[in-house]
């Protein structure tokens, strides 16, 4: 997708509660959002947290094509009830030339014409938060995460490479940056209470809780 050291770029249309989501999680991921909707007041409520917030019809070909989104790494269509409009800037995305798109989808229905359509993912937001989905799309070190706020989150991610060798005592990391080990997956076992004096492995998955800004800069250094 993106060029190594290029920030990613998504574009997200529709900015219900889960394009909201996605798009704002994005941005707070370190990637380039443009975010676009025909409602001009979720538009402005938007624009202090994407890098572009556009308002426009999504469903006009050249209108979207104005955009210059055929540039993007990524698009998510992200409309609600409107099915047959999702199902339009699903195609209208890939004819722009963006190479890949995650749709949402309303029921089995929808998903199956989404993927008929072109869309590279279709994805159930009740099933699944638009963090979780963001966390995937970034790439990062993350293997999973779970939002228990609009400021902390608990994910797994694989030990840096920095932190191999160190215990956690020598980290510090509760006192330096504010994360908790909670947990240490190791040979597919969980362990609860690890050694704070036991040096980590790079094999480790280590489960962590902190602030969604210091877990960001954490996968941006594990890069």
């Amino acid at each position: 997708m993106s060029k190594r050291g290029k920030k990613k770029e998504f574009v997200v249309f529709g900015l219900g509660r889960f394009g909201r989501s996605v798009a704002t999680s994005l941005a707070d991921g370190g990637c380039e959002v443009m975010a676009v909707d025909n409602n001009a007041e979720k538009v402005k409520d938007i624009a202090d947290s994407v890098t572009y917030a556009v308002t426009c019809d999504i469903v006009d070909a050249e209108a979207l094509e104005s955009l210059g989104v055929g540039n993007f790494d990524g698009a998510v269509v992200a409309i609600g009830e409107d099915i047959e409009a999702s199902v339009l800037v699903t195609i209208l995305a890939k004819e722009c030339g963006i190479p890949y798109v995650l749709a949402k989808a309303q029921n089995e229905l929808h998903a199956k014409i989404l993927r008929k359509v072109g869309a590279d993912l279709v994805v159930f937001p009740e099933k699944e938060t638009g963090i979780r989905i963001a966390n995937n799309l970034i790439e990062g070190n993350f293997f999973d995460a779970i939002e228990l706020s609009s400021v902390f989150s608990l994910v797994e991610l694989a030990t840096p490479p920095d932190w191999v060798g160190k215990s956690l005592i020598d980290l510090n990391l509760r006192a330096k940056r504010k994360l908790n080990v909670i947990g240490i997956r190791r040979n597919g076992k969980l362990n609860i209470t690890p050694e704070a004096t036991e040096p980590l492995s790079e094999e480790d998955i280590l489960i962590v809780i902190g602030k969604n800004e210091e877990l960001n800069k954490l996968r941006e250094s594990g890069k």
